[in-house]
Parts: structure tokens; sequence; C-alpha cells
């Protein structure tokens, strides 16, 4: 049965033929096949008598394809035992640089328009100039590898970083005076939060939240009691009742005269009143800048009379008299005027009246005070009923 096989396929071709099942073949030996090599595939694909598309202008028609598309030809060069560095010294490779092109320091990859020179390149001056400097020479074709005298030293071309890109809307803003305050407040704000919630203080990691509060309150405290201490008290004032107004002590008494007119009405005398205060409320001794006095007639509510004490200071704790000088004065429209009747009935003589007692003059009196380490001023008053007067007239006074 397999010679009738075999038979059949050899008396197809003419001829008793190897057999190509793949069964029945006998495996050949290992190397390259015995007969014609072919070149390519040319007879076989575009037929015998047309050329290959591989090439137009070769004369041997190919389809594109090299003979080691076929077979494997092995190793064509010889084989090399020898280790570099130890047999022989391998030889170094040059180094690709990228940037040699650019920056012209090395050899040029770039052969385009005949340009293929290896080295230093001299770049022109921008602004060339003569040698003895009083103009500019005129601008020239330097030659490659010329050095231009004028040049003080090698002009390199170095890589320039690319511009970044251009200002945005928002980053022109940032830049302004109202973004920037902006800024700050929104930086205030945030730290006013970070310290209401206890997470920084106002001098870095002091003045917390918690510390502040404590100090704060002590601080109160601390001030409290210092102004206990230390800021004054209006002082009380008492008159005497024995003898509220006094005669005048030289030389207040010399500076005002004596005068009780009927025509013009007018009187005019000095006096003083004694007053006795009391600083029991200060800790510390009181100063007064100024101490006005004013006297009103109790009747009429007329003014009479004026003083002032000036500045002066009185211990603290205890009950200081304090002298306070008068100047009556009064001027009337005639003599029947009654607040000038009444201060000329209470000044006259004793030897005018049956009884030998002259009749009381009445008024009240109103202070005025300037105290140290107080704003403003502080008033007081006091009406005065039974006083005599200081002065006594004559009693052949018209």
């Amino acid at each position: 049965m397999e010679y009738d096989r075999k038979s059949a396929v050899s008396s197809f071709y003419g001829g008793r033929r190897s057999s190509v099942d793949a069964l029945n073949n006998d495996f050949p030996p290992p190397g390259p096949p015995v007969g014609r090599t072919r070149a390519d595939s040319a007879s076989s694909f575009y037929g015998a008598n047309r050329a290959s598309r591989a090439d137009l202008y070769d004369a041997t028609p190919s389809a594109g394809y090299t003979r080691t598309s076929y077979y494997d030809a092995g190793r064509a060069e010889p084989v090399n035992f020898a280790r570099p560095g130890v047999d022989e010294e391998a030889p170094a490779e040059p180094v690709w640089d990228v940037y040699a092109d650019f920056n012209n320091a090395g050899p040029r990859y770039s052969t385009a328009f005949g340009i293929a020179d290896k080295g230093y390149r001299q770049v022109p001056s921008p602004t060339p100039y003569s040698h003895d400097g009083t103009s500019y020479a005129k601008l020239s074709t330097p030659t490659v590898g010329a050095e231009e005298p004028a040049t003080p030293g090698n002009v390199e071309m170095v890589t320039v970083p690319a511009l970044g890109p251009e200002w945005k809307a928002d980053e022109l803003r940032g830049m302004s005076k109202k973004a920037k305050r902006e800024e700050k407040l929104e930086e205030v704000a945030t730290k006013w939060k970070q310290w209401k919630r206890g997470q920084r203080g106002l001098c870095g990691k002091y003045f917390t939240r918690r510390f502040t509060a404590w100090f704060v309150f002590f601080l109160c405290c601390a001030i409290t009691i210092i102004l206990v201490f230390t800021i004054p008290r209006v002082p009380g004032f008492n008159v005497n009742s024995q003898e509220p107004l006094s005669p005048a002590t030289p030389p207040f008494n010399e500076s005002i005269p004596v005068a009780f007119p009927r025509a013009p009405a007018n009187f005019s005398f000095p006096a003083e009143m004694k007053l006795q205060a009391d600083t029991g409320g200060n800790f510390l001794p009181l100063t007064f800048d100024n101490i006005h006095g004013t006297v009103f007639d109790l009747q009429t509510s007329r003014q009479v009379a004026t003083g002032d004490t000036g500045k002066l200071t009185v211990p603290a704790k205890q009950f200081p008299i304090i002298t306070l000088p008068l100047n009556f004065s009064y001027v009337a429209t005639n003599d029947s005027d009654q607040t000038w009747n009444n201060w000329y009935n209470g000044c006259r003589n004793k030897a005018v009246y049956t009884d030998g007692k002259r009749p009381a003059v009445q008024f009240r009196l109103v202070l005025d005070m300037n105290i140290a380490g107080l704003i403003g001023k502080r008033s007081t008053s006091t009406d005065v009923n039974d006083a005599a007067c200081p002065v006594e007239l004559p009693a052949n006074a018209p």
C-alpha cells in the first residue's frame, strides 16, 4: 500500500521522487540545503519575466527581501574570545551630548548646509566697535574659527530657559494693594479664630485665650486695688457756727478798703471764712489746685463776695482748717436796694441800736474745687443764717 501511494505521486511528475509526507519523510541533517540558493521569490511571486518592486533600478529582480529572510546562515564574523580590559583595552565610545549644537561647545552632529566642524566656533560680537573706541565699526560676517580683536573674551552661546506664561488676571490682581490688604485682613481673621479656639497665642505661644483671660482678671484686680488707694475723694466742709465770718488778716486786709457809700450805693470790705475739711476717705494727702468760693445774699440771691485759696495740700485722715479769703463788693442802683440795706444794717455800729445787737447777715456759700487726680470740678454749698458782719462802721457813719 505504501508503494502504491508513492508510485502514484512519482508517476505524476514523471519520475520517482522522495515523499513529502511528514510521516514517511526522513529528517535531513541540520545545515543549509543542498542545491541552488534562492535569491528571492521574484520568479514565484511576480512571475518569471516581471521585475521586482523592491528596487526599480536594480538589475536583479527582487521582492525586497534579503537572503537572510529564508535561511539562518549563522555568525558571519569570527568569534573574539578576548575580554576587554584584560587582553586589550576597549575603545572608549564618545559621549552623546544633546546640547552640543546649541551650546557651541563640542562636535556638531548636524551636517546641514555643509557645516561639520568640530570644537569651538567663535560667535560675532553683538556690538562690534573699533580699536580706538571713537566710533562703532561696521558689521562684518564672522569667519569660522576667527577671533574678533575687539571682543575682550570668548562669547559663547548658552542655553536660555524658556519664558514663562503670561500673567493671568488673578495673578495681576494679587499684586495690587487692595489684594495685599485683603490678604492681611484674612490672615488677621484666621489668627483671631485660632486664638479664640486656643490654638495659638497673641505673642507666639504666649498669651493664649485662657492665659489672657486670667491675666486680664488679675490685672483688673490690681488696678482696682491701686485706684482704691490712690484716687482722691471729695472732702466734706464744715463752717464755724460761732464765727462764720472773721476779720481779714494782713496783708489781705490792706488791699481792700472798707466803704459803704450811699451815692452811688455800694459797699466793699475784706473778710475770711474758716472751713474745716474732712479728709477721712483719703489714703494719700489731698491736693487742691484751687478752691473758689462765691457768697450770695440768702434773701435776694445776689452775689456779694468771691474768693480763692490757690494751690494747697492737706493731710489725709484728718480735719484740717482751710482759710478762704473773701472780697465783699457790691454795687446797687441807690441806697434803697434791699441787698445793700441788708449788709449795711448788719455792719453798722452797735451804738446805733438800743439793745447793742446788730442784725445778722444771711448768705449762701458755694465752693468750686479743682482736685488733683480728678477730672472736672467738684462743687458743694452751705447756708449760713446768723453770721455777724466781720467789720463795724463808725458811729457817725452816714
